[in-house]
């Protein structure tokens, strides 16, 4: 079953700010709309937000522009994360999204676990590993973990 939806913000691979699109009603049930980033496309909620559209524009604006000021800042940088290890180099457990996103704000930025992206998976081996941060739908950059291992 597609519910029509009006997208209150840009997300990725559905649409832009305004765009009127179908989705499975689960999607727009349980996360679009409880995130407020879409409403049902009613009449009504179409002319509400045809009345509000440069202000959600604006705003969208603003959230772009500071993701964009914490990326230039966060580009390139090297986080240090500590890890038991054993001597062949591996680690005892692993170095997860959650123990970046807590060595980011210990450094002073602002990052949620769930706006790190690490391709490999979580860091198992002692070394440098480069993983993306998506501080938003147009802004991602790259750091380096380096992650040191304390022998037990």
């Amino acid at each position: 079953m597609q519910t029509q939806i009006i997208l209150l913000e840009k997300v990725i691979n559905l649409g832009n700010l305004g765009d009127v699109v179908r989705v499975k009603a689960g999607y727009a049930r349980n996360f679009l709309i409880p995130q407020r980033k879409a409403r049902r496309a009613t009449p009504a909620a179409m002319a509400e937000f045809e009345a509000k559209r440069a202000e959600l524009e604006n705003a969208a604006a603003a959230r772009l522009a500071v993701a964009t000021a914490a990326g230039a800042k966060l580009a390139g940088l090297t986080v240090q994360i500590s890890q038991k290890s054993g001597v062949d180099g591996r680690l005892f457990g692993s170095v997860t999204n959650a123990d970046i996103a807590e060595a980011l704000s210990k450094q002073g930025f602002s990052v949620e676990k769930s706006q790190i992206r690490m391709a490999q998976g979580a860091l198992k081996v002692v070394g440098d590993h480069s993983i993306s941060v998506a501080l938003h739908t147009d802004v991602t950059v790259d750091i380096v973990i380096a992650v040191l291992g304390e022998h037990a």
